[in-house]
């Protein structure tokens, strides 16, 4: 039947949660374009046929094959899309760099696209703030105070603060320390933020 695995695409998509990458499909992309080059060459060969000899019981399979055509391709399109989606939500969740299970999930392209809209970001945030910069990662909620209490989840190492003090984030210990400094290691979770 056409256009199941572009279908197919687009399900294994909706399958998974937001924030969630699911593996590059390239054997489901490749098949999907061997069905759009098959169905465009029997329309070439369907259309010639029906100018030079006048069929035009043709004509309907040739229309078909068209609007299958132009699904498959809209389902690509789609499923690419949300894919891109999804990396650039991720740049946001993670921060310039991406653990290694979900960088795995990515095909080269992907990848290469991931790299362009972190500078192109990196390139905007400084651009911002006259002359200084502005992380517009950060706060991605409004604070209620600028210093949190944190609890180290894993071994880090030093951690440097603006006024120069150097602290060292060993697992299990906590710290007070201000939000903007440690809100990217929470979405890391190196961090978690100690309620108390």
């Amino acid at each position: 039947m056409f256009c199941e695995k572009a279908i197919e695409l687009i399900r294994e998509l909706h399958r998974m949660n937001d924030g969630q990458l699911p593996a590059f499909n390239e054997d489901g992309l490749r098949q999907v374009l061997q069905e759009m080059e098959a169905l465009y060459e029997q329309n070439q060969s369907d259309v010639n046929e029906a100018k030079s000899e006048g069929r035009a019981e043709l004509i309907p399979s040739i229309k078909l094959r068209h609007c299958c055509l132009l699904r498959n391709q809209r389902c690509l399109t789609a499923y690419l899309y949300d894919r891109l989606l999804r990396i650039r939500a991720l740049r946001w969740e993670y921060g310039s760099v991406l653990p290694a299970n979900v960088r795995f999930h990515m095909c080269a392209e992907e990848l290469q696209w991931f790299t362009q809209y972190k500078k192109s970001l990196a390139s905007f945030m400084r651009s911002l703030g006259g002359g200084e910069g502005l992380d517009i990662t950060q706060d991605m909620k409004p604070p209620k105070s600028l210093y949190i209490e944190v609890r180290c989840l894993k071994d880090h190492g030093e951690f440097e603060i603006d006024d120069g003090t150097v602290i060292l984030l060993k697992k299990n210990s906590q710290h007070f320390l201000p939000r903007w400094k440690c809100e990217q290691l929470i979405r890391q979770g190196v961090l978690e933020h100690v309620m108390s």
